[in-house]
Order: C-alpha cells, then sequence, then structure tokens
C-alpha cells in the first residue's frame, strides 16, 4: 500500500493513557426550513496516545473536519465530552487559549493559511504573540523554521508567501504550530494541495517530528495511501460515526466493513476490480434506519448478506458505537457473523 513515496513506519508508541479522548460524541446543525438537525458527529468514541499518529479517513462530508473542530475545540459538542490530559475540555475563552496552544490545527491549503501581507517571520511569531510569549522570539521563530525543514531559518525570515513554493509554505505553516510547542496537532489534508513529488516530504516531517518531538497527531484525510504511509492507526469514518478502526496494518490489509473495502479498491495499486458504490452519502439530518452504509453497501446489494442471514438486520437494527479502546473493530453485521 504506497502513495507517490514509500516511508517507513515508525514504531508504535507503547500503550499508554490517552492524551486525548472523544467520548459519544455527537455534534448536530439546525435543520434548514424546519427539517431535522445534521447529525454531522452521531456518537463517536475515539482516543489517541502520547507519540501516536492516528489518521481520520472517510468520503467527503462523512463529518471528520467537524469532528477534528470539535476536538481542537472550534465546535462545541451537543453532547458528550472531548477530554485532553485526563482533563475535560472547558469552553471557556481563557481554558481554550491555553488549550489552543497545546494542540495546534495544520490547515490544508497554506496559501489560505498565510496572510500575504506578512513576512514568514511575523507568520511564525504570531502565535507567540497570541500567547504573551516572554522568550527570545527570533530564536524561538528561528528554531521552528528549522525544525520544520527551512534551513537556514533566517534566510526566510522576510520572505513573503508568494516568494515560496508549495512544499515551502506548508512548512511555514507546520512552523506556526510547532514555535508554540504543542503535544498534538491536528492536520487537514496537509499535502492534499501539494505536488506528488513533495508530498512525502512533507509526510516524512511529520514522522520525523513525531520522533524527535513525541507529538500526537490526528491526520485528517480522504487518502488512505497517506493514512497508511504515516499513520499508527486508522479510523474510517462514514456518516458520523467511526465504521472501522484499528491498527492501519490490519485495517488496510485486512479490511473488514464494506466502506473500508470499497474505498481501498480504488487506489492504484488495488487488486481487483473498483467497488463502484451507488450513490451520494445520504443526508445527514436523513441518517437511514439500520446500519447507515446499507443504501450503498455492496455487499448487501450482492446477496452475501442474504446468504449470511443478516441483510434484514442491515436494513433495520442500528450497530452500537465503537469504543475507543484498542484492537481492530468494526461496525458491520455482515462482518460480525463472518468472524
Amino acid at each position: 500500500m504506497t502513495t507517490e513515496t514509500t516511508l517507513e513506519p515508525a514504531s508504535p508508541p507503547e500503550r499508554s493513557a490517552p492524551l486525548l479522548t472523544a467520548s459519544d460524541l455527537h455534534i448536530a446543525f439546525p435543520g434548514r426550513r424546519g427539517a431535522d438537525p445534521a447529525r454531522a458527529v452521531d456518537g463517536v468514541d475515539l482516543d489517541i496516545r502520547r507519540g501516536e499518529i492516528v489518521a481520520l479517513v472517510g468520503e467527503s462530508g462523512c463529518g471528520k473536519t467537524t469532528l477534528a473542530r470539535s476536538l481542537l475545540g472550534l465546535v462545541p459538542p451537543t453532547s458528550g465530552r472531548v477530554t485532553f490530559d485526563g482533563k475535560p475540555l472547558d469552553y471557556r475563552s481563557r481554558a481554550l487559549k491555553a488549550y489552543r496552544k497545546r494542540v495546534q490545527l495544520v490547515l490544508q491549503d497554506p496559501s489560505g493559511s498565510l496572510n500575504p501581507r506578512h513576512t514568514v517571520y511575523e507568520a511564525v511569531a504570531e502565535g507567540l504573540r497570541i500567547h504573551g510569549y516572554g522568550g527570545d522570539e527570533r530564536a524561538a521563530v528561528g528554531d521552528a523554521l528549522s525544525r520544520a525543514g527551512l534551513r537556514p531559518p533566517e534566510r526566510f525570515f522576510l520572505r513573503y508567501p508568494h516568494e515560496l513554493s508549495g512544499g515551502q509554505r506548508q512548512r511555514v505553516v507546520i512552523a506556526g504550530a510547532l514555535v508554540l510547542e504543542p503535544e498534538l496537532i491536528v492536520a487537514d489534508e496537509p499535502v492534499a494541495s501539494l505536488d506528488a513529488s513533495v508530498r512525502g516530504e512533507i509526510l516524512a516531517l511529520l514522522l520525523r517530528l513525531r520522533e524527535e518531538l513525541g507529538l500526537s497527531a490526528l491526520v485528517v484525510t480522504h487518502d488512505l495511501g497517506l493514512a497508511w504511509n504515516i499513520a499508527d492507526r486508522v479510523a474510517v469514518m462514514y456518516l458520523g460515526r467511526i465504521v472501522e478502526t484499528g491498527a492501519v496494518e490490519d485495517v488496510l490489509t485486512a479490511p473488514q466493513h464494506p466502506y473500508t473495502q470499497a474505498l481501498l479498491s480504488v487506489l492504484p495499486e488495488a487488486e481487483g476490480e473498483p467497488v463502484v458504490l451507488t450513490g451520494e452519502p445520504p443526508d445527514p439530518s436523513r441518517v437511514p434506519g439500520g446500519c447507515r452504509f446499507h443504501a450503498r453497501c455492496q455487499i448487501l446489494a450482492g446477496g452475501e448478506a442474504e446468504r449470511a442471514g443478516v441483510a434484514s438486520d442491515c436494513r433495520t437494527k442500528d450497530l452500537p458505537v465503537l469504543s475507543g479502546a484498542g484492537g481492530t473493530q468494526v461496525a458491520c453485521h455482515w462482518a460480525a457473523v463472518r468472524g
């Protein structure tokens, strides 16, 4: 399982108490014109341990970005809670400011993340100034740029975003997160806007930062190949819920959920015919009964669920929320009877 560049995955961290935990998280947005609320995140348990990289994977609209924003404290949950370092997330402004120093966001589009009127130095120093840093600002900015692979850092201080390549701009964004010495970064499609030639470099940088700094990361992506190259664990999300989760090697080499199988089947190196899912994901304000994937499921459509005796369950019986504990887990009636 590779993308353009194959990386040597680092050894997974030893099991420890989670750094960040989402517990039965629900996020609903008001429906339009009297419609039912849109259940963007509909019962999610997820944890991230120190020094661990977790990939959150799914199609556009599945709820993964909303979940990531909630873990950052940007979207308060409708119910459930987020816990960081053993303490529930406090949504009061002062507490959130302190939390966001420890948990930083790296966005997909570096051009949109950087103010075109600010130099690289100003872009990286912004976080220090917001948080009232009292140390040597120039040294901190230089160290962050150096860790992000922009060396010598002084060479980049007075440059503007338009003078940099796409890969260099993404490194500046990463440096802006690193300058606050966070414990966790949330990277939303961190290489989606980059040329294939530099994607591997940015992924290698994230792995190196994990090794050097013990940094944890949640990487939000639609690309299972990227998850294979960088993650210790993967969580596959569909219509507001995680439907399969486990060690990346287990989930991506032996996927159990039909949705995961379909996503993997369209990768360039996949064997056999790609699985073409019918239709678009359902409207989150009208989540279907039973398994929420059943209307698009190739296993149900092909008669395999009927032969396994679970077709009725697929259409009528909801599945429990997967726990945040370790080990491979899958929310699928058909996978359950297959063992």
